[in-house]
Parts: C-alpha cells; structure tokens; sequence
C-alpha cells in the first residue's frame, strides 16, 4: 500500500515538473525571468523528489529499514544541496517580483537574462557550498 501511494505520489510530481520544463522551454513567450526561475525551482524540486523517493520506495517494497552510510551521507548531502538551492531560488524570485512590481522601469536592466542566470548559478552555488558544509 505505501509503495502504491508513494508510486502515485512521486508520478503525479515528476509529471508537473516535466510539464514545466517542458513547457518553459518550449514556450518562446515564456523566456521570462521569472518562468526561468520557474524552471531552476522545477530542477530543485525534481532533484528533491528523485533523491529521497527511491529508497523510501524500496525500503517500503521490502518491508526493510536499512540504509548504508555512503546512501545515507549521498542523500543528506543532495537533500541539503536541492533544499539549498531551492530557498535561494525562492529568494531571487522574490526579488524579481519586487522589480516587477516597485520598479518596472528598471526591470529590463536590473533583470537582464545574464543577470537572471548569474542569480540562478548563485542559488545553485550556494545550495552546494551548504551542502559541503
């Protein structure tokens, strides 16, 4: 019954992730800053779920508790890394917003797409340096 439930529960994520991404790409009105965060948001989210999830479902197949030391360090290290990098995502966009909304003027030049993909490697790049630490 739990495999079942986490089955559907992780299909039905990875699912509305992929539409994202997929949409996001796709779609040439959607190269946005903020439908580029929401894409990096959707990578973090992924990651998260194909971090835990898979464990949690073998471990609720077999009936066992078990999980190595290397497993256990690899998924603290990648939850933490994915988490990480998931809050500062939150909080650049959250300064989009902020442009957007108290500044229009000079959302062109303070959300440029070099800009927007430097914000998103430091988010990324935090996210690891948590991680490490």
């Amino acid at each position: 019954l739990h495999f079942c439930l986490l089955l559907g529960i992780s299909l039905a994520a990875l699912l509305g992730n992929g539409l994202i991404i997929t949409t996001v790409t796709c779609g040439q009105h959607l190269h946005t800053p903020m439908s580029f965060f929401l894409l990096n948001l959707a990578l973090t989210d992924l990651g998260s779920i194909c971090t835990t999830v898979p464990k949690a479902m073998h471990n609720s197949l077999w009936g066992t508790r078990h999980i190595s030391y290397t497993g256990c360090a690899a998924q603290v290290f990648l939850l933490i890394f994915f988490m990480g990098a998931e809050y500062f995502l939150l909080t650049v966009m959250w300064y989009d917003c902020y442009v957007s909304i108290c500044k229009p003027l000079h959302n062109g030049t303070l959300l440029g797409s070099r800009a927007c993909a430097h914000m998103a490697a430091a988010a990324w790049a935090t996210g690891f340096l948590y991680a490490v630490m």
